[in-house]
């Protein structure tokens, strides 16, 4: 079996029917579909793991649109190879600009996107594995669209495969049974590319039998290893810092470092784990130990400084700090109930006492008139009302069960016991 072409770019598909996974974004009533065929296309960002359809998703947008389409990799192409780009698409009335793994340009080179983004000389699609809140600039990022793509599940790699077999015409011409697909899976980690180039290169190395059997046995004699791997864009990648983060937060550093070193091993990029750590030094520690905060963002400024190897001391003591720490997730309860009550209250007026008047106009309309100075009075406080009148006595915050913030309530207790409760 002999191809220049490797099986995954031959399997490639040319049309959104024949895309495998991803049905809440191509299923027949899907929003993204639906888009795609009333004509509305606007720049867009898809995320997800690797292998999971987002080049695909590019290049049939392209077929669709009709519109020419031009791709960049951002990890070769500069702000000079951009501005070509741009310049080459001001020939078209409107053109696709596809950037693969676009968390990897870095502001410059996203600036000298957002011009041509905003005249709607192109249209951008990136794909990225990162989330892009974090890695793409917000200016960019709140003119496209943002389309999250899951990883595939067994039954869907299966599909690949059972595909492959039927369709492939250098497939087609060999018998092959396809006895068992555990390691399959598990060397592919999600990715459907490397699923079917690992499938072509274990068919390939067998192809002199006739019936070719496909084992797990077959598969690992093949790579040569049996060593179970960790991909860090695979679903794997979520399962593993899933149990990470609850390992912290259910107060087990030995777990904590198990899974970290799992991460590590597999190498996981620092700068993801200690990012990790830094939510939940808020959500799940919070005023329960302030500290915890200080040394998370401590730990995400010097892992991007030093890098591996070193970066795994400074991420295990960040982790069993953090494990060790009390817990108390009031903080995240107190905004969320916040947010709830936005949502069903509204845009309620702000008392006229809290208001600015830096005019004499707000002055006469009785803005901040009767406001009090806090620190006018002992004790920097005064008992006045901060909260809209329709809301008044609503309480959001309610400190948890630690030492800490049992002095916070007793701090609150003595202001404002009568009023909230504390």
């Amino acid at each position: 079996m002999e191809s220049s072409t490797p099986l995954a770019e031959r399997m490639r598909p040319q049309k959104l029917a024949d895309l495998v996974g991803q049905p809440h974004l191509v299923a027949e009533k899907a929003f993204f579909r639906q888009m795609l065929e009333n004509g509305n296309i606007s720049s867009m960002i898809f995320w997800g793991p690797p292998g999971v359809g987002k080049t695909t998703l590019a290049q049939v947008i392209g077929k669709i649109t009709q519109k020419p389409f031009f791709a960049l990799s951002a990890i070769q192409a500069g702000v000079k190879e951009v501005r070509e780009m741009i310049e080459k698409a001001k020939q078209f009335s409107g053109c696709i600009l596809f950037i693969d793994e676009i968390h990897r340009f870095n502001k410059a080179q996203q600036d000298a996107l957002l011009g041509a983004v905003e005249k709607g000389l192109i249209t951008l699609i990136g794909a990225t594995t990162e989330n892009p809140s974090f890695e793409v600039i917000s200016a960019l990022l709140s003119r496209c669209q943002v389309f999250v793509l899951k990883p595939l599940s067994p039954e869907d790699l299966t599909t690949l495969l059972q595909k492959a077999l039927q369709q492939d015409k250098l497939l087609k011409t060999l018998s092959i049974e396809l006895a068992e697909t555990e390691a399959l899976f598990r060397f592919s980690g999600g990715d459907a590319r490397k699923l079917l180039n690992i499938f072509e290169m274990v068919v390939a190395s067998t192809s002199q039998a006739s019936p070719i059997r496909v084992t797990d046995e077959l598969v690992m004699q093949v790579l040569q290893t049996k060593t179970a791997l960790y991909d860090k864009s695979g679903e794997q990648h979520y399962d593993i810092i899933s149990a990470f983060i609850k390992s912290i937060r259910g107060s087990d550093p030995n777990a904590a470092v198990y899974w970290l070193a799992r991460m590590i091993e597999g190498g996981e990029d620092p700068k993801f784990i200690a990012r990790r750590m830094l939510i939940l030094a808020s959500e799940d520690i919070g005023n329960a130990n302030p500290t915890a905060l200080v040394i998370a963002s401590s730990c995400f400024q010097t892992v991007n400084v030093v890098g591996y190897p070193e970066a795994r001391i400074i991420l295990s003591q960040a982790a069993i700090y953090l494990a060790t720490s009390s817990k108390s997730n009031a903080a995240y309860m107190a905004i969320e109930d916040a947010l709830a009550e936005v949502r069903k209250s509204g845009d309620l007026a702000v008392p006229l006492h809290l208001r600015n008047a830096p005019t004499k106009l707000m002055k006469q309309l009785n803005y901040g008139k009767d406001y009090q100075y806090a620190h006018a009075f002992a004790g920097n406080f005064v008992k006045q009302e901060y909260l809209p009148r329709p809301l008044e006595n609503k309480k959001f915050y309610e400190p948890g069960s630690n030492p800490r913030e049992q002095e916070l309530r007793q701090f609150l207790k003595s202001r404002w016991q009568e009023k909230y409760g504390y």
